[in-house]
């Protein structure tokens, strides 16, 4: 597994990260305490480091974070933890008065995910999106107190707008705080948006991307296609909306171009977004460890300059 450096920093993570919003999930492998750890050891033994959690995942919220901090009992140390704040965990953290961006909150809510983890530090501590009550300011400094204090090692961002990107950048270089590290984005071959303003904006603020739904909601697992009833309990069974607005002709085009370089569909999207240059790690989730190990080797493909003109084609890249 290849690691790299997260922004401009010391941070170092695998290209591959696990995205572990399905710890706890209802129905599925991951829901038990023995399910969660099989994810999360076969995560570490591919080479996978970051495992990206947040507080208001699981059912009731914490609970995934809970899982995450009991499969890495004896394993922390080969672990970098990302979990994130600003959700309303409805009361779970303590009242947060609608200030989730508060130096009060952020204090509580840090160590209420030390707790549920099990562990005296966060690697990377993600403002999950904003709370536009607080002052940008505020929620930097209180950041990098903590920081300061030992409990979180680095900051991120997540669904940020390019000029809030570049609003956090700007302020903490004025403010003489810490630089954030990361940004955690939608991004996919069929969700290109982020390259227009976002990508820039952290390039200019030394700040890797982080994209989350690699596989488009799972219509780049090669499980669906056009006009077929999905499988009995796959994550799209039900969701005819979703199935039926897809852009089925792009699809089909990705799922013959994986084909003709005998790649899976899964293989052609995670590894394209790893070999784009301002990508730190594609946070892919997984509810088994086969397609835990799938997805890790996914990283190994790396896409020629023929191929990515060839993807270009199929999904046009967004331009500024």
């Amino acid at each position: 597994m290849e690691l790299r450096h997260l922004g401009e920093s010391g941070l170092v993570v695998s290209a591959v990260g696990l995205g572990c919003n399905n710890l706890g999930r209802p129905g599925t492998a991951a829901e038990s305490l023995a399910g969660s750890r099989a994810l999360v050891h076969t995560a570490l033994d591919a080479g996978v480091t970051l495992f990206d959690v947040a507080d208001v995942y699981g059912a009731p919220r914490g609970r995934s974070e809970e899982l995450l901090g009991q499969a890495l009992s004896g394993r922390r140390d080969h672990a970098v933890i990302a979990t994130k704040f600003g959700v309303d965990m409805q009361g779970a953290n303590g009242p947060d008065f609608g200030a989730r961006g508060s130096r009060r909150y952020l204090r509580q809510a840090a160590e209420a995910s030390l707790r549920r983890l099990g562990t005296d530090w966060i690697d990377l501590y993600q403002l999950h999106r904003p709370d536009p009550g607080t002052p940008l300011a505020e929620t930097l400094s209180a950041l990098d107190d903590l920081v300061r204090d030992g409990l979180v090692r680095y900051a991120g961002v997540c669904n940020l707008a390019a000029w809030q990107i570049a609003d956090v950048g700007w302020t903490a270089r004025t403010e003489r705080l810490r630089p954030l590290v990361s940004s955690q984005n939608h991004y996919s071959l069929l969700e290109r948006e982020t390259e227009r303003e976002v990508l820039p904006a952290c390039a200019k603020f030394g700040m890797s991307v982080l994209p989350y739904f690699p596989l488009a909601n799972g219509l780049l697992t090669g499980k669906y296609a056009r006009d077929v009833e999905p499988p009995q309990g796959s994550r799209l069974a039900g969701r005819q909306r979703l199935l039926a607005d897809a852009p089925w002709d792009r699809i089909e085009k990705l799922r013959a171009f994986a084909e003709e370089r005998g790649i899976t569909m899964a293989t052609l999207a995670i590894g394209w977004l790893a070999a784009q240059p301002a990508v730190g790690s594609v946070i892919a989730g997984a509810t088994a460890p086969e397609q835990v190990l799938e997805n890790a080797r996914a990283a190994r493909w790396r896409p020629t300059a023929e191929d990515l003109a060839a993807i270009d084609e199929i999904c046009p890249p967004m331009r500024r």
